[in-house]
């Protein structure tokens, strides 16, 4: 399935993203985590599109094909913004789904929006809440700050991913990883993202640390359908942030996805798809909606 290649300004950045299904079905907006790109969504969003829904991967700024910000412009609110750029393109409110920080600026991007009209049709927080473990937010960034001056060969950015999720197997075909990884003018392969989005150890790859009191409000605020999936073997969000969260919103579903690690969705890839079909199939039907763009 060949998506819609989309480009949309906003401000300072130009956000890409990418349209899988029929322009006129009820929408879901897949955001991916830090140091990601879109295409870590792109088997889900075809299994989305197979069950009549149009769905929109997209790069965060600084990620991707999206545009670096001049001025690392990357706390919450910047990729709210985007999210909500890309959700107004999309014509009716979709349903977000967010891993990590793409989790977090979702949340962001709904609760706290200032527009009189909703921004989502449903919420999907992907082994990210507001209370993460520190060991696991340390792990994350000793990973992507441990590289930043590139890899010699894909062969090195493979063992590098396999060293951080053991559990997985190492790839024998290493094309996948020249979605994630760019070529340098210097001939070594960097990460496809801005490195200051990650140059202050104080901050945690989701921030967190930094909206921390602004986050358990947001999620104490929400009344749209809610869904938080957790990865079982998750480092970063045990079962006690889960259940810190729902305390938080007692309204929202959760899911423990067993084998499956903080990157949930390509650790379980088929288990995650069925468990958010399925939520998605009850509180945001795939019926078509009339789009005004």
């Amino acid at each position: 399935m060949t998506p819609q290649r989309v480009e949309r300004q906003n401000s300072d950045v130009t956000i890409v993203f990418d349209a899988y299904g029929s322009e006129g079905a009820s929408g879901v907006l897949l955001a991916h985590g830090g140091g990601q790109t879109r295409h870590s969504w792109r088997g889900t969003a075809i299994r989305l599109a197979e069950a009549g829904y149009l769905a929109v991967t997209a790069d965060l700024r600084g990620h991707g094909e999206s545009s670096w910000s001049p001025d690392a412009n990357y706390d919450l609110a910047d990729f709210a913004g985007d999210l909500r750029l890309v959700a107004e393109w999309m014509g009716a409110p979709p349903a977000f789904v967010g891993a990590s920080l793409g989790g977090l600026s979702s949340l962001v991007a709904i609760a706290e929006s200032d527009g009189p009209a909703p921004v989502a049709a449903a919420l999907v927080l992907v082994d990210v809440a507001v209370h993460l473990e520190p060991a696991g937010v340390k792990r994350i960034g000793e990973f992507m700050r441990g590289h930043l001056d590139g890899f010699d060969s894909l062969d090195d950015v493979a063992d590098a991913v396999a060293a951080y999720n053991p559990h997985r197997p190492r790839p024998t075909d290493l094309s996948g990883l020249r979605k994630n990884v760019r070529l340098g003018e210097d001939g070594r392969w960097h990460w496809h993202w801005d490195p200051r989005f990650m140059r202050d150890p104080d901050v945690d790859e989701p921030r967190t640390v930094l909206h921390m009191a602004q986050l358990e409000a947001d999620a104490r605020s929400l009344a749209l359908p809610t869904l938080l999936v957790r990865g079982r073997e998750s480092d970063l969000l045990s079962e006690r942030g889960a259940q810190r969260f729902l305390e938080l919103a007692p309204s929202a579903e959760f899911v423990d996805v067993g084998g499956a690690g903080h990157m949930v969705a390509g650790d379980r890839n088929d288990a995650f798809n069925d468990a958010i079909i399925g939520f998605l199939e009850r509180v945001h039907p795939s019926s078509p909606a009339t789009l005004d763009r």
